[in-house]
């Protein structure tokens, strides 16, 4: 059984936050294969608010979300643990970080996870771009 789980940055404990950072760093650092600064020092801020599943191996998805400059809201680090793909378990997230959320959402899709974010609303802009190599594109949601 998986369960959801939210937390605002302040409020997640040592724990959730090794949890999550090591998601993190299992997919974008060793199986993508992108050296990055990942602790960029926003996840522990009060307006950061960070979505994960749970399921019997540990953390199998999240996602976080993060109060930019104008109010717009930024979704990003969304990952999946590759045990748990396939099952929905982004979706089940996004889902969760835009139910009932007021205002303008803005994401840095990977270019071939389009389909995802355009369920929810979400608008390709701009050009395609590398981010440490791997092709993106901006998209957003109005309000």
């Amino acid at each position: 059984m998986s369960t959801l789980s939210s937390a605002a940055g302040p409020d997640l404990t040592a724990a959730q936050l090794h949890a999550v950072l090591r998601l993190r760093c299992d997919v974008f650092v060793v199986e993508q294969e992108c050296a990055y600064p990942d602790i960029d020092g926003r996840d522990l801020l009060p307006g950061t608010r960070h979505l994960w599943i749970d399921g019997p191996g540990g953390v199998e998805a999240y996602l976080r979300v993060l109060t930019e400059p104008g109010g717009v809201s930024r979704i990003g680090r969304v990952v999946t643990a590759k045990r748990a793909r396939g099952l929905g378990r982004a979706g089940e997230l996004m889902a969760a970080a835009l139910d009932g959320a007021p205002g303008e959402f803005v994401l840095d899709a990977q270019t071939y996870a389009q389909k995802l974010y355009s369920r929810f609303g979400f608008v390709a802009e701009g050009q395609e771009f590398l981010d440490d190599g791997i092709p993106h594109i901006t998209m957003r949601r109005k309000d």
